[in-house]
Parts: C-alpha cells; sequence; structure tokens
C-alpha cells in the first residue's frame, strides 16, 4: 500500500474492536498516523496491514488505569473513542467502560493540549433509561462535553458489517436452532448502519469536517423491525426457521438466566434496550446530524449482508449458485 502520510498522529481507542478497525482503517487511507490503544496489542496484529509500513502501532491502554489513557494520548494530534461493550464481563463494567471512560478520555485529551475528540456512543443513550447500557452511554456523553464541549458526538444504530455480533449472532443461531427468539414480539425499530459509513463519519471529524460541540445521529437508509431483520438472515442464510414471539416480561426473566452464562444469546438489560425504538430522531434530520446530511450516503442492509452471512448457508459460499 502506498499512503501519503500527512504527518498527524491520531490515538483511537479501542482500535482493534469491530467498529474500531474501520475506523483505523478509513484514517489510514487519509494519510494518519494512527496510534491503536487497546488492551491487548498482541491482539492487535491485524491492524497493520491496513496501512503503510509502520503507519499503524497498537500500544497497551485501558480504560480502568488513568496513566495508560495519558500515555496513549501524548503527542496525538487527534482522539477516537471507540471503546464500548455490550454487556458487561468481569471487571469491564458498563460503568467503567461506558460511563467513566469516556470522561478519562477526554481530561488526557485536554491535558495533552486538544480542544475536542470524537466519541461513539449510541442513538438511545439516555439518562432516564431503564436500560443500565443507555444510561452508561448518557453518562459517557455528557463526561466528554463538560470536559471538552467542543468535542464531536456520534450516536450511531444497530452497527453492521463482517464481524457484527448482532445479524452474526443470529446467523450462527439459525444453523444449530430450529426456533429464534421474537425478543418483545419483534416490533422494536431499528435503522442498521454500515460500519464502513460510520468509520467514513468518523474520519470526516478526524478531518475536522463536522461541527464541534454536536451530536450526530448515524441511521442506514431503511428503518426496520426486530422481526424483518431476522427475516433478512434467514432469507440470506437460506434457512427456514421459526420465529418465535417473547413478550417483553418473558424475555427480560429468560434474559436474566441466560446471562449467567458464557456468550449468552441475550441478556436481560438487552431486552429493555428493545422497549426503545433506535432510530434517527426527527429533529436530527431536520438539522443536518445525519450521515446524508454530512454527504455520506448511506449503504443498504441488502447491498451488504450477504458479503458476508453466505458463510453460514448449509454449504457456506458453495451455496452460491444453487436454486434457493
Amino acid at each position: 500500500m502506498s499512503t501519503a502520510l500527512n504527518g498527524k498522529l491520531v490515538t483511537v481507542f479501542g482500535g482493534s474492536g469491530f467498529l474500531g478497525r474501520h475506523i483505523v482503517q478509513a484514517l489510514a487511507k487519509r494519510g494518519y498516523r494512527v496510534r491503536a490503544a487497546v488492551r491487548r496489542p498482541d491482539l492487535a496484529t491485524h491492524l497493520q496491514p491496513l496501512g503503510a509500513v509502520g503507519q499503524i502501532m497498537p500500544v497497551q491502554a485501558n480504560l480502568r488505569y488513568r496513566w495508560s489513557v495519558d500515555r496513549a494520548v501524548i503527542g496525538a494530534d487527534a482522539v477516537v473513542n471507540a471503546v464500548g461493550i455490550l454487556a458487561p464481563s468481569g471487571k469491564q463494567s458498563f460503568d467503567a467502560v461506558q460511563s467513566f471512560g469516556p470522561r478519562a478520555i477526554a481530561e488526557a485529551a485536554r491535558a495533552a493540549g486538544l480542544d475536542r475528540i470524537t466519541h461513539i456512543s449510541a442513538i438511545g443513550a439516555d439518562a432516564q433509561s431503564s436500560s443500565a447500557y443507555a444510561r452508561s452511554k448518557a453518562v459517557g456523553e455528557a463526561g466528554v462535553l463538560e470536559t471538552l464541549p467542543g468535542s464531536v458526538i456520534l450516536r450511531p444504530s444497530i452497527v453492521f458489517g463482517p464481524e457484527d455480533k448482532f445479524f452474526n449472532k443470529f446467523a450462527d443461531m439459525a444453523r444449530f436452532s430450529p426456533v429464534l427468539p421474537l425478543l418483545g414480539g419483534g416490533e422494536s425499530k431499528f435503522q442498521p448502519v454500515y460500519v464502513c459509513d460510520v468509520a467514513e463519519a468518523v474520519a470526516r471529524a478526524v478531518d475536522g469536517q463536522l461541527a464541534g460541540g454536536t451530536t450526530y445521529e448515524l441511521g442506514g437508509p431503511e428503518v426496520k423491525s426486530f422481526k424483518s431483520c431476522l427475516e433478512d438472515v434467514l432469507e440470506v442464510t437460506r434457512r427456514n426457521r421459526v420465529l418465535l414471539p417473547l413478550p417483553f416480561p418473558v424475555a427480560s426473566a429468560m434474559g436474566k438466566v441466560l446471562q449467567l452464562f458464557p456468550y449468552a444469546p441475550f441478556t436481560a438489560d438487552q431486552v429493555e434496550l428493545l422497549k426503545t425504538d433506535n432510530v434517527v430522531s426527527d429533529k436530527a434530520k431536520a438539522e443536518g446530524r445525519t450521515l446524508e446530511g454530512i454527504g455520506i450516503p448511506p449503504a443498504t442492509l441488502a447491498a451488504v449482508l450477504p458479503t458476508y452471512l453466505e458463510r453460514y448457508r448449509e454449504h457456506g459460499q458453495y451455496d452460491a449458485h444453487r436454486p434457493a
């Protein structure tokens, strides 16, 4: 890869994750040097081929240890926080990672002389939400803006792409289970957004193209129900499965039990999150605080899902030319 480096250094917290790796790639294509701040640099070597030799460097950082955050920011021209978890695990709690972590990053960036960071939150972030995930996202946003008011907040809806943990999860489940759960009856609304579109929005924020002190809501071109999303999964993977409606009280009770085990298909808190639609607000649309508003045409599910869910077909990619 021949990339003309611009000399500027961007620290990306969570750079080895699903969204983070695409952010790293988008920044590398623009010529930035990228410091990927991750808990396990030894597991982040997959990032280095995304740029030129020496352009991308993983470094150790853990949001629970402030000194490591400070060290990761030293010398950076810009900072991106892409750290997030869908469910707590061990010491990686919502409070540690999503409530207090963003403030720590913003404080470290301010101490390093920066006046803004780009912070990835989520549509549905709400300090009054019944979901601990949504509350922690709201606290994280507040901490960033209180510390660096000129920061850019990006709130994506459910993000899809090759390594996502939604469509892949249900496609994998459909390989073995004759039934897929429709949590809350399957009526919850999403606006699935392609991971590369979110990464492009982040890169434009780092470029300075997005207004500071502003919250953008990022959704794809379609609003789809939970049921419709699962139907898409079954259509692409060519599976015939029963979609079983689970009322919220039943789903919540199941989630409380399932979350006690590793790799739970869903948790009680995720059920709470589904009680609120995860879509771009009318106000954000009117004010141009969307992908379309910043000039990024969002990709559709239909254009992308088959490129990575075909491996869940009965014969994998070799089903490509078999009759449906």
